[in-house]
């Protein structure tokens, strides 16, 4: 496998003198955060027995009759407006019709021609800059079963409790070229929908997957290559593994002169490959019609305009305003803001901070130590064992000379087992740091009188020596002696 190394802007497989550029979209099967179904108020809670979240309407009883969830369609709004996108006054409800054991109607309620949700666009921060990735549509439609496969013996059970739960389905332009940028989209995409409480994102339960579709053209070509379509992929980590993959394998049937059919495939994450599952269809062949049991819907501009001034403070937005004004870079902008539970924690950090705040520090603690932690413990911010009013103790400690940034850490590590005020631990401990230049320059003579050939050294050039004698101090005084007061006055005294 040939590529570009990932310093460079662009993500080529080459073979020979030929490099071929990848084009990838993606369809985002987002679950709404909504406490009933898009068209019965069957419950959405997830880890529920099988089958005990089932009306008629989902089961698809002869004569039951669909009834749109408002709700549903005001999260689809919202979503929209976040992606700036158009939204559709007036939208239709299809039935798309294919068989699965899990689909109880036989068809599936969703839209074709009108959805409630035009084209939008996202930006991603990429390394090389921000890069604008188009949205061609979202529209709501409802999630099948599932089916649970045993082979010993050959049985399949369907569970029909995610059975017409409401799906926003966003799909992109065929603008993304990279593993990477679809790592980017994914991120920024859920991250839109967590700020505006549309999505929860959370892959491991299936409420974020996508369908990935991937081709290869030669650089440079304007024509888009036959596509294939990589269904259900429940990982951004999956994702990026499978066009790896696929990309290759069709650049390889290209070299040896071979047809790329246009299909869904599936992938394997055990073998790491992606394979065959049936020949793609295109829209005729699910043979959409308006749905008989459903009116259009129509909104009218104020119901939008209502959702509008719901609209939260969204990722950019928050981004631009943290580098103006806490005065971070952007680089550290984009880290606390891509995630909505860590924006929230470190703006309650910076509150609690007071009046002297240190934005360099609480960014190093938060993205440096705390998500240290977290990754280790596998917690999400929001189960952060230091609350945030901890945190902001601890950096106001190391900020106004109580302790050392040395000591703190091992503060930090003390504050993790119960959340404990980090100012307790130090008058338990006696951590306080020694700041008082007078005991500090008895102490730093004593060094210097012990030591007086390397003090001698110094004086005649080997600067080297000079940690050695802040190595001393800091012995001598437990750890606790102000490294910055140590170095001002250890060079004055070096120096008499």
């Amino acid at each position: 496998m040939d590529l570009v190394s990932k310093e460079q802007a662009e993500y080529l497989i080459i073979r020979g003198d030929k490099e071929y550029e990848v084009v990838i979209g993606l369809e985002v099967h987002a679950q709404v955060t909504s406490n009933s179904k898009l068209f019965s108020t069957s419950s959405t809670k997830f880890g529920a027995e099988p089958n005990t979240q089932v009306s008629l309407v989902d089961a698809a009883f002869p004569g039951m009759l669909p009834v749109i969830n408002e709700f549903c369609v005001k999260q689809a709004i919202k979503t929209g407006i976040g992606l700036k996108a158009q939204i559709n006054k007036r939208s239709v409800f299809d039935r798309k019709n294919y068989f699965y054991a899990d689909l109880p109607q036989g068809y599936q309620i969703s839209q074709f021609k009108d959805p409630i949700v035009g084209e939008g666009k996202v930006i991603l921060d990429m390394p090389n800059g921000q890069k604008e990735v188009g949205i061609e549509r979202l529209h709501l439609e409802q999630d099948a079963g599932k089916s649970i496969h045993d082979m010993d013996p050959h049985n399949t059970f369907v569970d029909l409790n995610r059975s017409g739960v409401a799906l926003m389905e966003i799909v992109s332009k065929p603008d993304l070229r990279s593993p990477d940028e679809v790592n980017a989209y994914i991120k920024k995409l859920r991250s839109i929908m967590r700020y505006l409480g549309t999505c929860d994102g959370n892959m491991q339960e299936g409420s974020l997957r996508a369908d990935v579709n991937v081709s290869v053209r030669l650089k440079g070509a304007k024509d888009f290559g036959t596509r294939c379509e990589i269904k259900n992929v429940n990982s951004i980590k999956f994702m990026q593994m499978a066009i790896n993959y696929e990309a290759n394998r069709q650049v390889d049937l290209i070299e040896d002169g071979q047809k790329i059919d246009q299909e869904t495939r599936l992938f394997d994450t055990k073998k790491n490959e992606t394979r065959s599952m049936r020949s793609k269809e295109d829209a005729h062949d699910y043979r959409y019609f308006p749905d008989p049991d459903l009116l259009p819907l129509e909104v009218t501009d104020e119901f939008i305009d209502s959702i509008k001034s719901e609209i939260p403070e969204l990722p950019d937005d928050k981004k631009k305003r943290f580098i103006d004004e806490f005065k971070i870079s952007p680089y550290e902008a984009t880290i606390l803001v891509s995630d909505i539970e860590v924006a929230k924690y470190f703006e309650e950090v910076v509150a609690k901070m007071g009046n002297n705040k240190d934005m360099k520090l609480a960014v190093n603690w938060i993205t440096g130590e705390l998500f240290a932690v977290l990754n280790d413990k596998n917690l999400e911010i929001s189960q952060s064992p230091i609350s945030a009013k901890n945190l902001a103790k601890l950096i106001n400690l190391i900020k106004n000379g109580t302790i050392s940034g040395k000591i703190a850490k091992s503060i930090f590590e003390d504050m993790i087992n119960g959340d404990i005020d980090p100012q307790v631990i130090v008058e338990e401990k006696g951590l306080k740091q020694q700041s008082d230049p007078k005991a500090l320059e008895v102490l730093i003579e004593k060094i210097i009188n012990e030591n007086r050939d390397k003090a001698i050294e110094y004086k005649q050039g080997k600067e080297k020596l000079f940690g050695f004698f802040v190595g001393q101090v800091m012995k001598n005084s437990g750890g606790k002696a102000n490294p910055q007061m140590v170095n001002e006055i250890l060079k004055a005294k070096l120096q008499e």
